[in-house]
């Protein structure tokens, strides 16, 4: 009898085929769950990695401060450039000048000769420019000698709100060299309602 009721005690001490199945279960559960953490926590870091290279390399990713860009750009938005080289008049340049980044509008390229009307009229070469995206012309702070010829390896930019935007008309910014150049904006981004192509 003694030896009866030692081996009942004996095998109640192990757990039943339902306890083993549902403690298999919560280890299958807890291995699967770290799994997919840790492959989500990867993915995440890989793409914050590439978003910071594609903005870095390919595509920066810029907040407009200051008005020298109304009416067509606001201070707050947030804009994306896309890097080249290749302007042509009327697109807005993206450049490193004393640690800042200012966005201006290209005029002119290396060779180019600028000349500006009281009035503001801008003449690329002899011809007036088409510029419908200024509010209003200005002459503003110019100190160079017109008509000026853009040095080579150079761009011409001006801001659109002529009359307080310091840009390649004054030597304190002058023309922009390559590689200053971040690219040319493209995209506004922010705020969303504003979502729309630059030009």
């Amino acid at each position: 009898m003694k030896i009866k009721s030692n081996r009942k005690n004996c095998l109640s001490d192990f757990p039943t085929a339902v306890q083993v199945e549902a403690e298999l279960n919560r280890v299958k559960y807890r291995n699967r769950y770290k799994a997919v953490l840790r492959s989500t926590i990867f993915t995440l870091i890989a793409v914050a990695a590439v978003a910071v290279l594609i903005s870095t390399l390919w595509m920066p990713v810029l907040k407009i401060y200051g008005d020298s860009m109304s009416p067509t750009l606001a201070e707050g938005q947030i804009m994306i450039a896309i890097k080249t080289s290749d302007f042509k008049s009327g697109d807005i340049v993206a450049f490193q000048y004393n640690n800042k980044i200012l966005i201006k509008r290209y005029i002119a390229g290396p060779g180019d000769w600028v000349d500006i009307g009281e009035d503001g009229t801008v003449y690329v070469n002899g011809e007036s420019l088409d510029e419908p995206y200024l509010a209003n012309k200005a002459f503003g702070e110019c100190n160079l000698e017109l008509p000026y010829q853009v040095p080579e390896s150079r761009i011409f930019v001006m801001g659109d709100n002529r009359s307080v935007s310091v840009d390649s008309r004054n030597t304190a910014v002058g023309c922009v060299a390559e590689e200053q150049i971040v690219g040319k904006v493209l995209l506004r981004i922010w705020p969303l309602s504003e979502l729309s192509v630059i030009s």
